[in-house]
This record gives structure tokens, C-alpha cells and sequence, in this order.
């Protein structure tokens, strides 16, 4: 098997290496997606616009069934994907496809009217089901761009370049928010409506240079067909049968589903818990922004903070401000709580994130990275099935969203002690 094309990304600066760039501004273009539409948009929509007088509680409830629902898909899919393009060695047509899929969904949450709650939560399904399933190839394009001992630093530029540029564009979405009529819009809704259209275009654009640029390690394999598919099921339950025979693989997995939920469940619901307390949605929007401007810087010293100390310890860092933020946003009583935790939670969301993607790399198998990413990022959507729903049923069932958060800490600490009992090859100073 031929090395890397990116093996010098060892040995000369990442933003020197063409392959290395093209695949992390992946990442800065379909953040955009991650942070606008998932994070602060559709949030503010479902409960001012397009909601049709339903409670708080209710509106955070569909916000939760949506997020699961695309979820749910991924996890069926995602793994099986992963098989298939394993069979033909190709990924980036799929990623393209999908990437398509959620560039389109996003286009129409913009034509979407008033009370429309339901048409719009369909395109938020669709937009999620394609940012999730493109985000699993590009998880396994990392080891086609750089070597093993560059993949904690290229894998935190990913996420570095992710926070910086979606937060750009958020500058731009958040100023056009607050006075419309100096962009020559006629409220703060036409607003919204522009920024899930630039969005879609700047996803589009910024994955061009991926698929120019990316040079997939095809080792002769066949084209994608029906055979491939059929093949891609039987690989399926091969490497289904191989991990529950990798008990130090299958904890990780288990140990990750358990702490990426309570991650993933901060992002999609802060700004629906920021606006349950009564805050604004301008200083809700303005503590995300302050999350992804610091999550930039951090996101590289994780990287670092991984090649020195270990993948496994700065996750645990990470972990653990996880669980005092948690805590303290029980008792968030005004604004400044809530910047003081985006600024916590910017801190460490990018290094959990990188950190965890590039410790899994060294788990698996290379021949069969796919597959195997395939089944990372179905452990992180089956928790984003679990995390975002229990967070929205307890707060319809007690009425406060309060108690939903609560239920976060319980994934932390059992996922943080169950990372802890995962035996790692080559245990010492890259654990």
C-alpha cells in the first residue's frame, strides 16, 4: 500500500501542504452549516417565525425529535457507506453527493414561511442527514492527507479552520440580523432567510478544494455498483464481527458515544436553553460567536497539547470542563453566566472533538478506514439521537429545561471513566 500523499506534512508546515489544506477547509465549509443552521438559526426560527404558538417546551421538543430523526438515518447509513466505498476505494463522489443533498436543504429552509414548522424541520432532517453522512467520509479522507504521527495536528487544523470560519460568517449573519436595513433587507427574518442561503454557497464553494486536491489511495479496487453494495453489507457484518472481537475498540466506541452525546446535545440545544432563561437572541448569537472565535486558537493547541501529553489526557482535560460548565449552566442566571460558559465550553469543544477523531485512527485498521470511521460517526449520531431527544422530553415532561441538562453530566463521568479503562497500542507518551 502506498504511503500518504501528504507524507512531508510530517516534516513541512501544514499550510504549505496542498493535500493537508484542501481537506481541513472542509471543515470551515461545512461548519457554516454546523453553527448557523444547527446551532443558532433553526433554533431562533422554530421559536419565533416559523412556530405556530406552540410553548417553549414544545418547540424545544420538535427541535430535539428533528435533530434524532437525522440521526437515526446516519446511523443506519453511515457505517454501510463507509463499507461500500471501502469496496471501490472512493469516497469523494459520495461526499460530494451528500454535500449536494445538505447545500440544497439548506437553500430551502430560506423559502419556508411563517407557521411553517413542519416544512422546515423536513429540510433541517435532509440538510443534517447530508452534512452527517459527507462529515464521515471526510473523517476517513485524514488518513489519505497525512501520515500517523501528523494526524493529531492535521485533524485539529480541520476543526481550527472549522470554528474560524464559521464564525466569520456568523459576524456577517449577526450584523445583518441586528439592522437589516443596512444590507437593504426589510426585517431581521429576510435577514435569517439570506444567511441559510449564503450557507448553502459557501459550503458549496469551499469543498471544491477538496475534491481537486484529494488524491484518494484507490489500490485497484472496483468501481462502486450493485455488487459493491451487496459486498458492502457482507464487509458490514464482517468488521460488525470484528469489533465485538476488539473489546479494547468496542469500549472506545461505547466510551465516545457516551461523552460525544453530552457534547453534541451543548451544541444543538444552547441556544434553545439560552432563550428558555430569558436571554436575548442577540446575546445568545453573541456567546456561540465567542465560543467559535476562541474555539479557533484552542482547537491548535489541542492538536499540540495531544502530540505532547496525549490524545487521551487532553480529552480528559476536555472532559472534565465539560462536567463544571454542566454544572454551573443548572444555576445560569443572567448574560454573563452565559458568555463565562461559551467561553469555557470554546476552550475545549474542538480539542474533545480532534483529540478523539484522531485517537480512534490509530485503533483501526488502515485498509479499512471507511468502514471503520463509518462506525465512529454512527456512534456520535446514535447519541445524537439519544442526547437531544432526552433533553427535549424531560423539559416537555417536567416543564423546565433545566432538568434536561442535568441528565448530560451522567454521560460525561461514564464515558470519562470509561475512556480511562481503554488499553491503547503503544501505551506512554501518545496515550
Amino acid at each position: 500500500m502506498p504511503p500518504p500523499q501528504s507524507g512531508p506534512a510530517a516534516h513541512q508546515p501544514l499550510w504549505r501542504n496542498r493535500p493537508v489544506l484542501a481537506w481541513a477547509f472542509y471543515d470551515w465549509a461545512n461548519s457554516a452549516y454546523s453553527l448557523l443552521v444547527v446551532t443558532a438559526f433553526v433554533p431562533l426560527m422554530l421559536g419565533g417565525f416559523w412556530n405556530d404558538g406552540a410553548a417553549s417546551p414544545v418547540t424545544t421538543f420538535r427541535l430535539g425529535v428533528g435533530n434524532g430523526i437525522a440521526s437515526a438515518v446516519v446511523v443506519l447509513l453511515a457505517p454501510l457507506l463507509g463499507a461500500m466505498t471501502d469496496r471501490a476505494g472512493r469516497r469523494k463522489p459520495w461526499l460530494a453527493a451528500f454535500t449536494g443533498l445538505g447545500v440544497l436543504a439548506t437553500a430551502g429552509l430560506a423559502a419556508v414561511g411563517p407557521g411553517g414548522w413542519m416544512l422546515a424541520l423536513f429540510c433541517f432532517v435532509l440538510g443534517s442527514i447530508g452534512f452527517f453522512a459527507a462529515n464521515s467520509l471526510y473523517d476517513a479522507l485524514l488518513i489519505d492527507v497525512a501520515p500517523p504521527q501528523a494526524w493529531d495536528r492535521v485533524s485539529a487544523l480541520g476543526y481550527a479552520l472549522g470554528y474560524l470560519g464559521s464564525a466569520l460568517l456568523f459576524v456577517l449573519s449577526i450584523a445583518m440580523l441586528a439592522q437589516p436595513e443596512r444590507f437593504g433587507l426589510a426585517s431581521a427574518v429576510d435577514s435569517t432567510r439570506l444567511s441559510f442561503l449564503m450557507v448553502a454557497v459557501w459550503w458549496a464553494l469551499f469543498t471544491v478544494p477538496l475534491l481537486l486536491w484529494v488524491r484518494e489511495r484507490r489500490d485497484g479496487r472496483a468501481a462502486l455498483s450493485g455488487s459493491s453494495l451487496r459486498a458492502g453489507f457482507r464487509q458490514l457484518y464482517r468488521t460488525l464481527q470484528a469489533v465485538r472481537g476488539q473489546p479494547q475498540l468496542l469500549r472506545f466506541l461505547v466510551a465516545y458515544w457516551l461523552y460525544i452525546d453530552g457534547v453534541y446535545t451543548i451544541i444543538k440545544m444552547a441556544v434553545d436553553y439560552g432563550l428558555s432563561q430569558g436571554l436575548s437572541s442577540t446575546e445568545v448569537t453573541g456567546a456561540i460567536l465567542i465560543t467559535n472565535f476562541i474555539g479557533f486558537p484552542a482547537a491548535i493547541g489541542f492538536g499540540l497539547l495531544g502530540e505532547r501529553l496525549g490524545a487521551r489526557r487532553g480529552i480528559y482535560l476536555a472532559l472534565a470542563v465539560y462536567i463544571l460548565a454542566t454544572s454551573a449552566a443548572v444555576s445560569m442566571k443572567t448574560a454573563a453566566d452565559f458568555y463565562v460558559l461559551a467561553i469555557s465550553i470554546g476552550l475545549v469543544q474542538g480539542g474533545v472533538q480532534s483529540l478523539s477523531r484522531s485517537l480512534y485512527a490509530r485503533l483501526i485498521p488502515v485498509e479499512s478506514r471507511g468502514e471503520y470511521f463509518g462506525f465512529y460517526n454512527m456512534m456520535g449520531k446514535f447519541s445524537s439521537i439519544v442526547g437531544p431527544v432526552l433533553a427535549g422530553t424531560a423539559a416537555l415532561v417536567s416543564g423546565s429545561q433545566r432538568i434536561g441538562i442535568l441528565s448530560i453530566l451522567l454521560l460525561f463521568a461514564a464515558g470519562l471513566w470509561l475512556l480511562s479503562r481503554v488499553r491503547l497500542p503503544a501505551e506512554g507518551a501518545t496515550a
